[in-house]
C-alpha cells in the first residue's frame, strides 16, 4: 500500500471523525491508538472501504506516512502530550510535522513549539471547534506555531474546515501557543452562552410558569432574529423539546444539576486576571459551574436560609419572544464576546500574536460551537476599526444597549426580588455600567491603600506620585 498523506494519533470521536473527513478530502490517512483493538474496531467499523490504514506501533506509524509527515495528535492535554513527543521523535526526520489538536494550555504550546522547531521539526498548537459532528462534516480550527509550519498544511486543514460565504473556517492565527490561546477565550465565550441561556431557562421555568414546549417557542423565536441566530440557541431549543424515552417526560428536567468543565474556562479567567482583562459575564459562568457542583452544600441551605417565594413581573409574552428576557440575553451574550474579544486584544499586545480579529470572527462564523449571525456584525466592526478597543464602543453594538438596558436591568431587579440568581446577567449589567462611567470609587480603594501601605497614588489635578500622611 502506497504511503498515507495524512496521521492521526488518537481515535477518540473528535479523532475518528477528523480523519474520517480527512480522507473524504482526499488525503490518504494512517491511524494509530494506544490500544490497538481500538485501532482495529475503527478500521472494522467507519473506515471500512476507505483510504485508511491502521498501525500496530509508533514506528509502524511513521513509516506508513510520506515525507514530510503531517501527524495530528488528537489525546488528553498535558503530561500525555509530552509523552507521545518524546515517544515519537526518535523516527521523525527534518521537516516533519506535529499538530496538538486537543485543548492544551497555550504555554505549554509556547514551549512545545520552541522545543521542536530546535530538533528541525515542526508543530502547531491547533483549537478545534465544533464537537464530533463538527469534525466530521467541517470545523473551525484556529492553527498557531511557525508560518511554515502552517503552510505545510494549509491545503489540508482549508478543505477539511467549514465553509462559510467568505472562505473556509480555518487562517492561520499567529506565532507559539496563539492557536490555543484564541481557542481557549472561545471556550470561556462558549461558557458564558450556554450560563446566559440557562438563566433564561430558569427565570422562564421559575418565574414565568413555562413548561418546556414553551420555552423551546421562544428559543425558536430568538434563533430567527438577527441577534440571537446562533448555535446553541439552536441546540438548547432541541434539549427542551427532547422528550425521555421510558417516561416521555421532559429528559431536561431529569438531569442532575451539576455542569462539569474541563479547563478552558478557568484559563480564560486565569489569563484574564494575568493580563488585568475584565470579563465578568465569564467569570460569572464558571462560578455557575463551581456553584453547581457543590449540590449537597445547597441543599442543605436551601432548608437553612430559605428563599423568598419568586413573584411574577414581566419578561414579555410568547407572542413578542419574551423581549424584556431577550433585551438581557442579547446584550449578555454580547458581553460574552466582547470580553473574548477584548482579552484576545489584550493577549495579543502581550505575547506579540499579532492576531487579526476580523479573521477570528470569520472563522468562528461556521463549524465552531459560538457559531452565529451576530459573529459577521463582529467581524464588520473589527475590519471597520480595527483599533477597537471594545465591542460595546462600536456603533451597532452600542446602540443594542441604548435599545436593551432598560430591559436588562428589569430583569435583573425582578430576579433579585426573587431570589433568583443570574450572575450572567447581573454581571453583564454591572460590567456595562461600569464601562460607561468615567469616574469609578476606586479614588477612596487608592486612598485606603496608601493609608495602610504606602502604596502612593496619582491625582487628578497634577502629575506625579503622592502619598499622604492619612492618620497621626
Amino acid at each position: 500500500m502506497s504511503k498515507a498523506h495524512f496521521g492521526l494519533i488518537g481515535l477518540g470521536v473528535m479523532g475518528e471523525n477528523l480523519v474520517l473527513n480527512a480522507e473524504r478530502s482526499g488525503f490518504s490517512s494512517v491511524v494509530y491508538n494506544r490500544t490497538y483493538s481500538k485501532t482495529e474496531d475503527f478500521l472494522k467499523r467507519s473506515a471500512t472501504g476507505r483510504n485508511i490504514q491502521g498501525a500496530s506501533d509508533l514506528q509502524d506509524f511513521v513509516n506508513k506516512l510520506e515525507r514530510p509527515r503531517r501527524i495530528l495528535m488528537m489525546i488528553k492535554a498535558g503530561p500525555a502530550i509530552d509523552a507521545v513527543i518524546k515517544q515519537i521523535s526518535p523516527y521523525l526526520e527534518e521537516g516533519d510535522l506535529l499538530i496538538d489538536g486537543g485543548n492544551s494550555q497555550f504555554l505549554d504550546t509556547e514551549r512545545r513549539v520552541k522545543e521542536l522547531e530546535s530538533q528541525s521539526f515542526g508543530y502547531i498548537g491547533m483549537g478545534v471547534s465544533g464537537g464530533a459532528k463538527g469534525a466530521l462534516e467541517g470545523p473551525s480550527m484556529m492553527p498557531g506555531g511557525t508560518k511554515a509550519s502552517y503552510e505545510a498544511i494549509e491545503s489540508l486543514l482549508e478543505k477539511m474546515a467549514a465553509q462559510v460565504e467568505d472562505g473556509p473556517c480555518v487562517t492561520y492565527i499567529g506565532p507559539g501557543g496563539s492557536g490555543h490561546f484564541v481557542k481557549t477565550v472561545h471556550n470561556g465565550i462558549e461558557y458564558g452562552i450556554e450560563q446566559i441561556l440557562s438563566e433564561a431557562y430558569d427565570l422562564m421555568s421559575r418565574v414565568g410558569g413555562m413548561n418546556c414546549s414553551q420555552m423551546a417557542d421562544v428559543l425558536s423565536h430568538w434563533n430567527s432574529t438577527e441577534e440571537l441566530s446562533s448555535y446553541l440557541v439552536e441546540i438548547t431549543e432541541a434539549c427542551l423539546r427532547t422528550k425521555d424515552p421510558e417516561s416521555g417526560r421532559d429528559i431536561v428536567e431529569l438531569i442532575m444539576d451539576k455542569a462539569g468543565q474541563k479547563g478552558t474556562g478557568l484559563w480564560t479567567v486565569v489569563s484574564a486576571l494575568e493580563l488585568g482583562a475584565p470579563v465578568p459575564t465569564i467569570y460569572a459562568s464558571l462560578n455557575g459551574r463551581v456553584m453547581s457542583s457543590i449540590k449537597d452544600q445547597r441543599l442543605e441551605a436551601e432548608s437553612i436560609l430559605p428563599a423568598p417565594i419568586p413573584e411574577p413581573f414581566d419578561m414579555g409574552c410568547l407572542d413578542d419572544g419574551m423581549h424584556l428576557l431577550m433585551d438581557a440575553v442579547v446584550l449578555s451574550c454580547i458581553a460574552s464576546y466582547a470580553q473574548g474579544m477584548e482579552l484576545l486584544r489584550i493577549g495579543s499586545l502581550e505575547y506579540n500574536y499579532q492576531l487579526k480579529m476580523p479573521a477570528i470572527a470569520q472563522i468562528w462564523k461556521g463549524g465552531c460551537i459560538i457559531r452565529s449571525r451576530l459573529l459577521k456584525r463582529i467581524q464588520d466592526a473589527y475590519e471597520s476599526n480595527p483599533q477597537l478597543a471594545n465591542l460595546f464602543i462600536d456603533p451597532w453594538f452600542s446602540a443594542q444597549v441604548e435599545a436593551r438596558i432598560s430591559g436588562l436591568a428589569h430583569i435583573v431587579a425582578g430576579a433579585a426580588k426573587s431570589g433568583i440568581p443570574v450572575p450572567c446577567f447581573s454581571s453583564t449589567l454591572d460590567y456595562i455600567n461600569s464601562y460607561r462611567t468615567g469616574r469609578l470609587p476606586q479614588n477612596l480603594v487608592q486612598a485606603m491603600r496608601d493609608c495602610f501601605g504606602s502604596h502612593t497614588y496619582e491625582r487628578v489635578d497634577k502629575e506625579g506620585s503622592f502619598h499622604t500622611e492619612w492618620i497621626d
